[in-house]
Formats: structure tokens, sequence, C-alpha cells
């Protein structure tokens, strides 16, 4: 039998490729990229060839080149960086591992390396393939598609679906226990940007279920970072050139790093020629979800693995790498380019909810959310509530307005039988990641999420803002309809929590929600921040949030984050705390919208009114004006000038080298007297190369000289306790 597989095999390979009709990659004209793609775009496209002798597969856009042997079996040989020249890999490993009831096997996979600290490309004739593994097939290569079919309604920055090629390699199985088993290999490779977004799908074409267990989607031998005779692997540095991000990560972190679930650094101990003595450099990469251990496949079904995003990085500078990441979400989620300007009320009745949506409609606002501790209440299926909100949202409509509501999900208790399960005690709660928390495949769960999807549908809400999303809390409940037990739980709340957040860019629902589900729908998540300080004075509060501002956009674009302004009185505080009265505080309100804004990031402004005299709305007003204005500028990426510390200049600088406002800078002085300071204002990514054109807000501009490190000398003065802009073309 396995004789006759490797036969067939064999003929079954050469015909297939001869039908893609790819390219023969030219591997003499191959040289490393001299454009900074970050600044200048790169012609070449994503693009799938086949080596000469049939015997390798490449892909390739200009910024990265992977290479994949598919004789006698398929591995990576070759992951390289066009940018810097950078080999990542070090060792063959198979393309993935998966456990099928209880038994792990590879998927792909070559042997017979010894030195494992480098691969010279003749060895890899040499290596054989082992019948137990999943062998490969064949290949299909397509133009790249979105992965969410987003439906956009709300003001998008040059918004475009991303463009590229997919490649599907195929593997099947000669043992008799998997014969109706397939597995693919999927490889995204993105034009413009040195990004690979690689995922795994099973299917069961079997007549009896499967449980699919540890799926590991990703496996690498990088190159060390860095060598040590001895330390540990949490110790010692890991691979800088590659920067990885799957679609499952939460924990409320608001930071991707944090609430990460699927990366693991581990040590390969077959690479025996490593300085350290111990063999413990964390050398060998592997991407899989460490707590779904064991999930029933139906006759019929394909299980899909985590999306890993595999984005390699040329430099070691804070900034660049951000600016990477940044471009990243752009091409992948470019959903998260949307950004409304939106209030965030506090209702008590109907008519508060009317004056704010004229409110908003009056002062150039686009969104109205209704805030937790209003009186719209999602969950509630009634007839009666439906009409009332759907009156209300075709209202809002007839101003030009959006306008959604807030729904917890986590950190409630809802019953013994609906909370997740501790599978030590058997008892709800006790390890839930909030303290209290239900279990999203409970039927508690499950009807949670149908009343949410009805009443957005029935009421034609456009915003959605999910506080507490699922956390990642496992349940150990065999009895909940949404999960088998233990072993499945955490995967399939993930599953529905993302159907969910699918559902919505499907029917054009902007979603805010505080984790980590960009990759998977949603729009933005809190900056970063700590409640309690909005409960200081107002001149604490502007310093603090140009410091959350600074801190949270280093891989964040700034439509993808929200602030908090709060009017009225949040947890605490007295009047030097609040706004209100809004028209004795306009130049403190003004200054917050003005961070705010200026740094592209929508905030929170939670209160029952945006207004309360004319003087006040005409400063809303202007202020909104001004964003429009200079709104694509806006949105682009920031480059880190100073943080603010209360004892100099502080400031921050967008810059978009395609449009035709190169930067705008915003600068802040926290200072009690005016103060007068000469920068160096570095313009290397606004892609200006010669000469700039600056003036300060809408004064004439002034030519300025660039010198050779794309920076010009540039003098300010800043009245006390104030700011001021600057514009480059």
């Amino acid at each position: 039998m396995r004789q006759l597989f490797s036969f067939v095999f064999l003929l079954i390979v050469p015909t297939l490729h001869a039908q893609q009709n790819l390219s023969v990659h030219n591997s003499s004209n191959e040289k490393n990229n001299e454009i900074d793609w970050l600044v200048n775009p790169v012609s070449e496209k994503a693009m799938v060839y086949k080596s000469a002798d049939n015997n390798d597969i490449i892909l390739s856009n200009g910024l990265l080149k992977r290479t994949f042997r598919i004789q006698p079996n398929l591995v990576c040989t070759d992951f390289k960086n066009m940018s810097n020249g950078q080999q990542l890999l070090r060792a063959i490993k198979p393309e993935a591992e998966i456990t099928i009831d209880g038994n792990s096997y590879n998927i792909g996979g070559l042997y017979g390396q010894i030195e494992n600290g480098y691969i010279r490309p003749e060895w890899v004739n040499k290596f054989v393939a082992h019948d137990s593994d999943f062998h490969f097939l064949s290949y299909e290569v397509n133009d790249l598609k979105p992965f969410l079919d987003r439906k956009l309604n709300i003001w998008p920055m040059k918004q475009q679906h991303p463009t590229g090629k997919d490649i599907a390699f195929n593997f099947s199985s000669s043992l008799a226990t998997l014969d109706s088993i397939f597995v693919t290999v999927h490889y995204e490779l993105h034009d413009g940007i040195p990004l690979i977004v690689k995922w795994v799908s099973v299917k069961n074409n079997s007549t009896h279920v499967i449980t699919v267990g540890k799926l590991v989607n990703e496996q690498l031998a990088l190159v060390e970072e860095e060598s040590a005779v001895v330390g540990t692997p949490e110790q010692m540095k890991k691979q800088h050139g590659i920067y990885l991000e799957t679609n499952y990560a939460f924990n409320n972190a608001m930071r991707y790093d944090i609430s990460d679930q699927t990366t693991h650094w581990l040590t390969d101990s077959v690479y025996t020629s490593q300085v350290n003595y111990n063999y413990q450099t964390p050398c060998l990469l592997k991407v899989y979800p460490e707590k779904v251990t064991g999930v029933e496949l139906q006759p019929g079904d394909i299980f899909k693995s985590v999306r890993t995003h595999e984005l390699l990085m040329d430099s070691y500078d804070r900034e660049r790498r951000g600016l990477v990441i940044r471009k990243m979400y752009r091409a992948v989620a470019p959903w998260t380019m949307e950004n409304p300007i939106f209030m965030h009320l506090v209702s008590r009745n109907d008519d508060e909810v009317i004056n704010a949506i004229n409110q908003c409609s009056a002062t150039g606002y686009e969104a109205l959310i209704l805030s937790f501790g209003s009186h719209c209440n999602m969950e509630d299926s009634s007839a009666e509530n439906i009409a009332k909100w759907r009156k209300l949202a075709d209202y809002a409509h007839s101003k030009g307005i959006l306008i959604g509501g807030y729904s917890l999900f986590s950190s409630r208790r809802i019953s013994d039988e609906d909370d997740v399960i501790d599978p030590i005690t058997g008892k709800p709660d006790a390890a839930a990641f909030f303290g209290n928390a239900p279990c999203m495949g409970s039927k508690w769960g499950l009807a949670y999420l149908a009343t949410l999807k009805a009443f957005i549908s029935k009421t034609g809400f456009d915003i959605f803002e999910n506080d507490g999303p699922y956390p990642g809390d496992v349940c150990a409940s065999t009895k909940h309809p949404g999960h088998k037990d233990l072993y499945d739980s955490q995967w399939k709340q993930m599953e529905l929590q993302k159907s969910l957040y699918h559902w919505c860019n499907e029917h054009g629902v902007y979603v805010n929600a505080p984790d980590w589900y960009f990759l998977d729908g949603t729009n933005k998540i809190a900056i970063g921040y700590r409640e309690v300080n909005f409960s200081l004075p107002r001149e604490n509060q502007k310093i603090l949030n140009r410091q959350n501002i600074y801190d949270g956009l280093w891989e964040k674009t700034p439509s993808m984050s929200w602030g908090f302004v709060p009017l009225t009185r949040y947890q605490g505080g007295g009047p030097e705390a609040v706004l209100e009265p809004l028209s004795e505080h306009l130049k403190d309100y003004k200054q917050l919208m003005m961070q705010y804004y200026g740094a592209g990031v929508q905030a929170c402004y939670r209160g029952p009114r945006l207004y309360d005299t004319d003087s006040t709305r005409k400063v809303v007003s202007e202020t909104i004006a001004w964003y429009k204005k200079y709104r694509e500028i806006l949105n682009a990426d920031i480059i880190h000038l100073r943080r603010a510390d209360g004892r100099d200049w502080d400031g921050i600088m967008h810059v978009n080298p395609h449009g035709k406002t190169k930067a705008l800078l915003m600068l802040y002085n926290p200072l009690k007297e005016k103060i007068t300071r000469t920068i160096k204002l570095p313009l290397y990514y606004s892609g200006i190369t010669g000469t700039a054109l600056i003036r300060e807000q809408e004064a004439a501009a002034k030519s300025y000289k660039l010198n050779r490190g794309y920076e010009v000398e540039l003098t300010f003065t800043i009245a006390a306790e104030s700011y001021t802009w600057f514009v480059v073309e």
C-alpha cells in the first residue's frame, strides 16, 4: 500500500505542476531590495514560481522569499528577508503537526539533516521522507481574497482590499487509519509588505467522528538571535527578524504581545552544535493554542487552525518596527482604518437620545454610542423595546448619524448552570478571568449571541460596543450545548465570539471591544489607561492622556484606539475632574479634544450632551471642522517625538509619504510660562528628501532644507499651558 502511494504520488506531482502554468524562478537575477518599502511602494507583486527542475515552489513579492522542496515530501528550505538579506532558517522541519485521536503526525517533512546550525541547498537532495507523515499531494494557486467580507459604511482612509497570491498545499496519508483525512496548508502572500499568512485546514472525509488535538500550524527552526554558553530560554533573546501574530489573543491587556496565546519559543535538542551547553537556546518556533486539546470533527466537516501572520523585520528600531506592524494591520485588517467621530451618551430617557443626536448633527459628529449606564438594553428582545430603538435609530439615520449600544458579556454572574465551571473544583466561577463569567457555550451564552444579532438587525443599529468579550476562560462543563468538555471549551467559545464579530462585519456594524480581536473584525480597542485617573484634576488628565496616547500608538494605528473624556463625574473626583458645566471649562474642553483628534484618536466623550451654550457649540464645531480638514494626515502613521512629562514640551508627528500633506505635528507646553524651543524634526518617513514647506497652523509656509539625516531644525513658541501644530508639505 505504501509503495503504491509513493508511486502514485510521484506521477501526480509533475502533472499538477504543468497544470498550474507557473513561471520559472530566475535565481540569477535575485538581489536584495534597495527600496525602503515604508516610504516608496514596491513595484514587484506577489508571485508563485517553480524551479527549473520542478522540485521547488517559490513564493516571492520582492520583500520576502520562501522556498518549498516538494519531493519526496514538502518542506520549507528557504525563508529570506529581501530587504536586508537575512536568512531566517537554520534547519528543516515539517510544515505542521497534528494530533488525531490521540496520535501525533507530521504534515510534510524530510529527514537526514545532521548539522542543524545551517542548511546547504545540496543537502536537501539527499533527505528522505517518512511513510508515517502526511505526504504532499498537490497544490493550487489563486489570487488573494479578503478574509472578511466587510460591508463599509463608515469613513475609511483610502481603504482597499488586500491583494496578492494564495497557495494551498494538499496532503494525505498512506496510513489506513487516516485514508480519508486530508490536510491543506495555506499560505497567503501579500503585495507590498514582507508578510505571509499561514493556516491549516483538516477535512474529515471518513464516515466516523475524529478528534483533532493539538494542531501546530507553524514550526520554524529559526536562526538564533544570540548565543550564550549558559542561560534559559526565558533569559535569552528571541529572533527579532520575524514578528508573529495570530487571531487567537485575549485577556484584556490592550497589547498583542501580552494577549498572545499561541506563540511558543522552544529549544531544539537535535541542534547539537549550538553554543549553549544545555541546548537551551530558544530557536524553535511553534504556533498553537495550548489549551485546545480535543475538538471533535464530524464526517464531512473542516477544522481550520489559527491564522499565523509572519511579518519580517529589518531593524531593531522601535519606531520602524511599529510602523511595519501598523502597515500589517492596514493590509490584512482594513476595517481597522474606519474611524467615525462618536459621542458616548449616558441617557436616562429617549428625549436625551434625541437631543444628543441633534447635537451630534449640529457639530459635525458622525456617531452616537449609548454608553454603559444608559437606558439602552440590547438584551431586551421585547417587541416594545425593539420598536423604541428602531424609531430612535431611524431618527439618527435621518440626521446622518450612526447609532449603537453597549453590552457586557464577561465579568458578570448568570447562574450555576450557565457560568464557566472550574476544572479543579467543579464549581462555577472559581477560575474565571474576571472572577465571574458565563460560558459562551452555555444555553445563556448561545441565546445572548442570538439576541444581540436580532436586536441589531431589527433596530438597524450601526455600532456594537462589546465590553468584556470572551477572555479565554476554560469550562469543564459537559452539559453546555456549545462545547463538549474542558478540552474543546476554549476553542468553541473563541469561535462563537469570532462568529459574532464576523457577522457584524458582514452587516456593516462597527465594533468596539476591549480585547485583541482585530484580525477577526473588531475596529477599535481602548488605548490603555487607568480608569481612576479620570477622577483626577483636569490638569493631570491632560498630561496623563498625552502619555497614554504616546505609549498606546507604538504598534496600533490611531484609528485602532479610543480614549476617554469624562464630561460628567465618572468614578469619583470633584468639580476639578469634570468638564460640566461645559461653558465654564472651554479651554480644557478644547485642549482635550485637540489632544485626541490631533492624534487621530477618537475619545469617549461621556456625558448627556456635547454642548450647553452657543459658545460651547462653536468650540466643538470648530474643533471637528479642523479635524475633518486634516483627517487624512491625522489618521496616518505616528512618529514619536517626545513623551509628556510635565517638565518641558512634548509632541507627536503624523507622516504620510503618499499624501499631499506629508506630515502634521502636534506640540504641547505643560508649563505655566511661555516657551521657545528648537528641535531636530525627523522627516524621513514623510517621504520628503530635499526641501520641506512648513507652516504653523494657517500661517504662511516657510522653506526648510533637509540635512543628510532627513531632518530640519524647527523653532517654535508655545504659550503657557497650551499647544500648537505645524503642517508639512
